[in-house]
């Protein structure tokens, strides 16, 4: 009995290989850049241009604040960054019970020359998040940690759109 269940179980395992190999799925890999240096501006900038300066590894090198742009093949202008925090929920008694927290980014790609690579963008992120008076610092931090996890769907996100510029 345990045998036939263990060939079950593993011809099961090889039929959903096969399947999800058919439909085309594929492991997100590493991004392919069609330049190897990259200027982020401003300088130091919001958080997501500082995690983005971090996020490249060895693919791209990010030029240092003081290096000059015109030593980049690719100018990243991060024009806005700004956080927002609004309420959406409120209980009877006019009390809050939910917001909705967005981090909205735009941006721009060009070479140091000023030739636009990419036309102003925007990105937006938003999440959900109740409310309860009783476990405010509780709240707070779970907002933090939503702030963080945008911010790091924003980074990829930018990522992918710098390496499908040509």
């Amino acid at each position: 009995m345990k045998r036939r269940s263990a060939l079950t179980l593993i011809s099961l395992t090889g039929l959903a290989t096969l399947a999800l190999g058919g439909c085309g799925f594929k492991l997100r890999g590493s991004q392919n850049f069609s330049f190897s240096t990259l200027a982020v501006t401003p300088h130091p900038g919001g958080a997501v241009a500082i995690e983005l300066r971090r996020s490249f590894g060895s693919a791209v090198r990010v030029l240092a604040p003081d290096e000059p742009l015109d030593k980049a093949q690719v100018v990243l202008d991060i024009l806005q960054e700004q956080r927002e925090k609004t309420v959406v929920g409120v209980n009877s008694s006019g009390q809050v019970r939910e917001f909705q927290l967005r981090i909205r980014v735009k941006f721009r790609v060009r070479t140091p020359q000023g030739k636009e690579l990419a036309p102003d963008s925007e990105i937006l992120q938003q999440r959900d998040i109740s409310f309860n008076e009783t476990a405010v610092l509780a709240k707070e931090f779970e907002e933090v940690l939503l702030y963080r996890d945008m911010q790091t769907d924003i980074v990829q996100q930018l990522i992918r759109r710098l390496a499908s510029v040509k």
